[in-house]
């Protein structure tokens, strides 16, 4: 069977590598990946793909820098072309980004059948992109792999079982691909040499709603000096983005920054940092990996299982939480045994579901 799979940003290259490393131990698979160019990153050349063992795609349509409706548009008319040459038997999306939603119409248009790998996930925030492209996949979707419980019973309450679909609990790939990398990361990365810190917080902030507001980003800033200078040293790779925003704005950090880090490196903070804040979403299922607590900068989550394993807290922006939050959770014991994301046996899962349908 051939299955074409369409990737735009970094994370879903992680989260392909794992599942492609599984669908090539079967040979009755040919898996075609095609890059949209949506996050187009300097960083990804030769030498990315092959420390990352990850098969490099075999088209890429090198879009990006456009408005969300020309990128979609464009991607929508450049993936139909494709797969009318390629003739795949099933499409298979990851997440929930632009080239998510593309992937899939261009599909379901043309009577393909489309996967969508991390399914079901909510939250429950109308006003983020992704929240849009997530549920217009999932809807459109003939398979969905759904990483969580959470993410089943959110397809449930929204009436899933009156759709002609199939929804599969697989666990969650990067549970998959950290497990893998984590004996690879030792070796590639010095970051922990170079940083000189026996204890800190690895801390990641990059989401609009906390960068471009200055109010919600001098908060949240203000909470990190205070945390860094009183109770425990942060550690922050800057994105460009928060950088150019703190700029703007004159607002001053005082936390230990450093140069947005790759995937091994952020792998080796992760396994010796004390405690993980984030507005990342990715962020926060990994600290759980690694078995660290998190306090995340969000008002809500689609991650609701560690909310609720008590393993993460939502500070959102507010100046008071965050300091409290980190306190507490810097001091607290938890319990990371609990089998929240598959214990990295999603890849399988999902491949001999795959198999079996076909």
């Amino acid at each position: 069977m051939k299955i074409i799979t369409i990737i735009g940003a970094r994370p879903q290259f992680v989260k392909a590598a794992a599942l492609s490393r599984e669908f090539a131990k079967h040979k009755s698979i040919e898996e075609i990946i095609v890059h949209t160019g949506q996050h187009f990153d300097a960083n990804m050349s030769e030498v990315f793909f092959d420390e990352m063992e990850i098969p490099k795609p075999k088209f890429n349509l090198a879009i990006n820098s456009l408005s969300h409706g020309a990128m979609t548009g464009r991607m929508l008319e450049n993936i139909e072309e494709l797969l009318l040459k390629e003739k795949p038997d099933l499409l298979l999306v990851y997440g929930d980004t632009n080239s998510t939603l593309a992937g899939a119409l261009a599909a379901k248009k043309l009577h393909i059948k489309v996967a969508h790998v991390e399914a079901g996930l909510r939250s429950f925030n109308m006003e983020m992109p992704e929240e849009i492209n997530r549920i217009l996949t999932d809807r459109i979707s003939d398979y969905l792999f759904c990483p969580t419980q959470s993410a089943i019973d959110n397809l449930e309450n929204e009436g899933y079982e009156n759709i002609d679909c199939k929804v599969v609990r697989t666990g969650d790939v990067m549970q998959d691909a950290a497990l893998f990398y984590a004996d690879k990361s030792e070796e590639k990365s010095t970051i922990i040499e170079k940083i000189k810190l026996k204890k800190f917080i690895l801390t990641t902030l990059h989401r609009a709603e906390n960068t471009d507001d200055k109010n919600v980003l001098n908060s949240i800033v203000t909470s990190l000096n205070h945390i860094h200078e009183n109770i425990c040293p942060v550690v922050l790779p800057l994105h460009p983005r928060t950088k150019a925003k703190l700029e703007q704005f004159g607002i001053e950090l005082k936390v230990k920054r450093i140069d947005p880090v790759g995937y091994f490196d952020m792998i080796e903070l992760l396994k010796n940092c004390s405690l993980v804040i984030t507005d990342s979403g990715g962020l926060q299922k990994e600290a759980f990996f690694f078995d660290k607590n998190c306090v995340t900068l969000r008002e809500q989550t689609e991650w609701v299982e560690l909310i609720e394993e008590g393993v993460n807290k939502l500070a959102g922006s507010d100046k008071e939480k965050i300091i409290a939050y980190t306190t507490e959770m810097l001091n607290k014991e938890s319990d990371f045994s609990t089998n929240l994301y598959g214990n990295g046996k999603a890849t399988a899962t999902i491949t001999n579901f795959i198999m079996n349908e076909f």
